[in-house]
């Protein structure tokens, strides 16, 4: 189940990636801290409302307090025996996901996860594109079938791993048609809760957040890809592997040093994973 302080966490992430240092705490706000922090002490039980409330009640430096209107985040109840029934519970509430709906700026169809909810491996995208919201399936486009072919290099199928997207419906442009969009820090924030309850229910033993808006919305971190996949970062507590988007390889200019990149990032997860790599897996996309 969602913690009460998920909801000022995800806030106080879309504020951090848009280059905010800090917020303003107008007076209900403080004590609206004060209240949950003796809670905390107290060990008892926090009641819904704070966090959120708190949320609600910020704003950057620049703002008053009272122009900067947050929806609070809702909570999220998980139900079911099998990781299977409790996705299903997921996809069912994010549906008609209120904090997602008030922003107007998402369309109408919800695209959750596919995959294997028990599965070693969880890869973690941006947000469904045109191809996506027709078959309400993350990755099926051109891009999802790159990552059909990495898995098989690895030696994985998409049924074998948990394939999610940060955002779960796609964000909307004036006159859209197959044009799509990145999502903004906010878009992202209101369905944080839901990838964070994914995790708890699959369990992987690693992540892998495929682009850099991916790994902005999961770890806040923002920059080159090419920075971020050097090392192992953590979310939730599960080793996390920045790598490039598959769509990076549909760019005219991708060559063979970039599959090899992304392949190094994809051999890490291996290891990790404590798969068996051949020879030839290793020597893939190596100059000959």
């Amino acid at each position: 189940m969602s913690r009460p302080v998920d909801a000022l966490l995800d806030y106080l992430r879309a504020e951090e990636a848009q280059g905010r240092e800090s917020v303003y705490l107008d007076e209900e706000a403080k004590e609206l801290l004060r209240e949950f922090h003796r809670r905390a002490r107290e060990k008892k039980t926090p009641v819904k409302k704070p966090a959120a409330a708190v949320a609600a009640r910020m704003s950057s430096k620049e703002e008053p307090a009272r122009t900067r209107v947050v929806e609070p985040v809702a909570s999220i109840s998980v139900s079911g025996d099998s990781a299977a029934e409790k996705i299903e519970s997921l996809k069912q509430q994010a549906m008609n996901w209120a904090p997602a709906k008030a922003l107007g700026t998402l369309r109408e169809t919800m695209v959750f996860s596919t995959g294997n909810p028990e599965a070693e491996l969880m890869l973690v995208g941006e947000a469904p594109g045109y191809q996506e919201e027709r078959q309400q399936q993350p990755f099926v486009g051109p891009a999802g079938q790159k990552l059909d072919g990495i898995l098989k290099a690895m030696g994985l199928d998409r049924g074998e791993v948990y394939i999610s997207n940060i955002v779960k419906f796609r964000p909307s442009m004036p006159k859209q048609t197959t044009n799509n969009r990145k999502p903004t820090p906010e878009e992202m924030a209101s369905c944080m809760s839901f990838v964070r309850e994914e995790v708890r229910i699959v369990k992987p033993k690693c992540i892998v957040a495929l682009g850099a808006t991916a790994a902005e919305g999961l770890l806040g971190l923002t920059g080159a890809v090419g920075k971020m996949r050097g090392s192992w970062h953590e979310f939730e507590g599960i080793p996390t592997k920045v790598t490039y988007h598959p769509a990076y390889l549909l760019h005219g200019n991708a060559g063979l040093k970039d599959k090899r990149m992304i392949w190094e990032d994809m051999l890490a997860v291996m290891e990790k994973l404590e798969l068996e790599i051949s020879e030839k897996q290793r020597g893939f996309f190596l100059p000959k």
